[in-house]
């Protein structure tokens, strides 16, 4: 069965910020492939770039392969249960990791690198994410944002074990310590989740350098009014205003 006819509009963006001299961060907008992603990479000036970029490459490389072994990939309408896309988006995840891992171990300049990752292929309505470190995918609908990744951080395992408040959480000097991320180790695990998307949707990928210098809401209310052309720069121009202390990347992915 043919997939619902959905169009989507997508633009991504990525910047220095304001206290960096280099930027880490790399992101892939496919629309013909129906993949974004935005990776933020750790492991100095020279790892951390490398990292990032070998994880978008990669995975886009694979998610490319898998169509041309499979046509129908991204086009079948099935359950968020029964679609193969789900388990091509990890395979294509871990593959990076191992690829990310494999370089490092070839260059004791690259020693130890590795990127958070966060994902998004669709197929139709069908929509899943992977995951892993803290960037973050949000969804906004109707008027309310939703946070669909959970961070892979010191931070949020404090938060969730009830040893800080979601305040304090905001202002720890922790809150850049990932515990998990691609290409570190050999092996890494994804999360993966699924949602149906609808007319009106509003996907966001971004990494920590936007999520910790601006609110949720404030997000909501720039993609809710912004075109899609316009929404991931004025979010990198808010984060700036707000001190710009990280590289700044955005993704913002409207479904019509």
């Amino acid at each position: 069965m043919a997939a619902l006819p959905i169009h989507i509009a997508a633009r991504g963006e990525t910047d220095v910020g304001q206290k960096r001299d280099h930027n880490e961060d790399s992101f892939v907008v496919d629309e013909d492939l129906g993949l974004f992603v935005v990776a933020d990479g750790m492991g100095g000036h020279a790892g951390g770039g490398t990292a990032s970029r070998l994880a978008v490459e990669s995975i886009q490389a694979r998610m490319w392969k898998a169509r041309a072994a499979q046509p129908d990939l991204f086009k079948k309408l099935a359950t968020l249960e029964e679609s193969p896309l789900r388990e091509v988006l990890r395979d294509a995840v871990e593959g990076a990791c191992r690829d990310i891992f494999r370089a490092a171990q070839g260059d004791p300049a690259l020693a130890g690198m590795g990127t958070t990752v966060t994902a998004v292929a669709m197929a139709g309505p069908n929509t899943f994410v992977a995951h892993v470190g803290d960037s973050r995918c949000y969804l906004a609908r109707r008027g309310r944002i939703y946070q669909v990744s959970e961070d892979h951080s010191l931070v949020n395992e404090q938060l969730k074990a009830g040893a800080i408040t979601a305040e304090e959480a905001r202002h720890s000097r922790l809150k850049n310590i990932i515990t998990r991320s691609v290409g570190f180790e050999a092996d890494v695990t994804v999360d993966l989740m699924g949602l149906e998307t609808a007319p009106g949707d509003r996907l966001v990928l971004c990494c920590d350098g936007l999520s910790n210098m601006v609110e949720d809401e404030e997000i909501l209310e720039i993609v809710e009014k912004a075109p899609v052309e316009q929404a991931p720069r004025r979010l990198i121009e808010l984060a700036n205003e707000r001190g710009g202390d990280d590289n700044i990347t955005v993704i913002v992915v409207h479904v019509d």
